[in-house]
C-alpha cells in the first residue's frame, strides 16, 4: 500500500513539474522591448532599434496604419522572437509583436492631429456635340381666332422647313404656346383689348453642328419671326467630367500636403471628399434680329465648352510644432 502511495505521489509531482516547465518556457518566449522605429535598408521593412540591438518587426503591417507609426517614433512592444523565420530583410532579429504602442512621453510622439479642409477646382475645355435652336412664330390680329389660325398655318410651314433643313437625327418639338390679349391703357379709363397675340415656340436639337445656320435661315424664310437663342452643349460629357473631377481632386490633395508640410507634419488620411459639381457651361447666343432680316447665310461659330469641377476635401494632418 505504501509503495503504491509513493508511486502516485511521484506521478503527481512529475505532472506539476511538467506544467511548471512548460509555463516557464512559454513565458520565456514572450518578451518586452522598447526602442525607436526605423526602416530597413531594403524597402518595406521596419525595425525596432533598442540600443545596439535591432529587432525586425515581422508584422509591421498590423500597426503601420497608426498615426504614430513613423521613422524615429519611440515605441514599446511585447511579443516573441522567431529565429527560424526566413525573410527577405538582411538585418535584425525576427520579432513578432503582439502589442505595439507609442511611448507617450517621448518628444518624437508629441505631434498632434488636426483637421484641414481644402478645395480644388479645375476647368476642362471640350468641343460641344449638340446644338439647341429656339425659334418662335408670333402673329397678331384683332380677332383671337384669326391670330390663332394664322399662327397655326405659319408654324406648320416653319416646322416642315425645320425638318427638311435639320435632316434625320434632329429633334423638333414645341416648347411653348400662348395666346394673350393686347390691352390699351388710358388714363382714368379701364383697359381695352385692341387685339390678340399668338406665340408658338419651337426647339430644334441638332447633332450636326454644321447645319445650325441653315436651320435658322430655313426657319426665318418659312415665317419664323423670332429667334430666341442658340446654345451648344455636350451630350456625351462623361469623359470630360471625369477629367475635370480628377484634376480638381489632385489640386485639393496638393493643397492638403502643402498645409501639412508647412505645419511640419504630414497628411495621415483623407477623412471625406465631397463633389461640388461638374456642370458644363453651355455656349449661348442671345437673340439677334438680323436672323430674321437678312437673306444671307447666317454664320454660326461653335466655340469650346468649359466644364468646371469643384471638390472639397477634409484631411487629417499630423503636425509637430507651430511654426513661428
Amino acid at each position: 500500500m505504501r509503495a503504491k502511495m509513493r508511486k502516485n505521489l511521484v506521478l503527481f509531482l512529475g505532472a506539476i513539474l511538467t506544467v511548471f516547465i512548460f509555463a516557464s518556457e512559454s513565458s520565456a518566449r514572450q518578451m518586452s522591448i522598447g526602442g525607436r522605429l526605423a526602416p530597413t535598408v531594403e524597402a518595406g521593412g521596419w525595425l525596432i532599434v533598442e540600443g545596439n540591438q535591432k529587432y525586425l518587426l515581422l508584422n509591421a503591417g498590423k500597426f503601420s496604419g497608426e498615426s504614430w507609426f513613423r521613422n524615429g517614433a519611440e515605441v514599446a512592444a511585447t511579443g516573441e522572437i522567431k529565429r527560424g523565420v526566413a525573410t527577405i530583410y538582411q538585418e535584425g532579429i525576427p520579432f513578432e509583436a503582439q502589442t505595439l504602442r507609442p511611448v507617450q512621453n517621448s518628444p518624437e510622439n508629441s505631434n498632434r492631429l488636426t483637421i484641414v479642409t481644402v478645395s480644388g477646382n479645375a476647368r476642362v475645355n471640350a468641343q460641344p456635340d449638340t446644338a439647341v435652336v429656339s425659334i418662335s412664330v408670333v402673329t397678331q390680329n384683332r380677332s383671337a381666332i384669326e391670330a390663332q389660325q394664322q399662327n397655326a398655318n405659319q408654324t406648320t410651314t416653319v416646322i416642315n422647313a425645320l425638318k427638311q433643313a435639320a435632316g434625320n437625327g434632329a429633334e423638333i418639338k414645341t416648347s411653348g404656346y400662348s395666346l394673350v390679349p393686347q390691352r390699351v391703357y388710358k388714363e382714368n379709363q379701364p383697359p381695352t383689348i385692341s387685339g390678340y397675340e399668338a406665340r408658338n415656340s419651337i426647339t430644334a436639337t441638332l447633332n450636326d453642328l454644321t447645319k445650325v445656320g441653315a436651320v435658322i435661315d430655313a426657319a426665318t424664310q418659312a415665317g419664323a419671326n423670332n429667334i430666341d437663342g442658340v446654345s451648344f452643349t455636350l451630350r456625351n460629357d462623361q469623359a470630360a467630367r471625369s477629367r475635370a473631377l480628377a484634376d480638381a481632386t489632385r489640386e485639393a490633395i496638393a493643397k492638403a500636403n502643402t498645409l501639412a508640410q508647412t505645419l511640419g507634419g504630414r497628411v495621415i488620411k483623407i477623412v471625406a471628399v465631397q463633389e461640388g459639381g461638374t456642370n458644363p457651361r453651355p455656349i449661348i447666343y442671345a437673340q439677334q434680329e438680323s436672323f430674321a432680316r437678312t437673306a444671307a447665310d447666317t454664320p454660326i461659330e461653335v466655340g469650346a465648352l468649359e466644364i468646371i469641377a469643384l471638390v472639397q476635401l477634409v484631411a487629417e494632418v499630423e503636425t509637430a510644432t507651430i511654426p513661428r
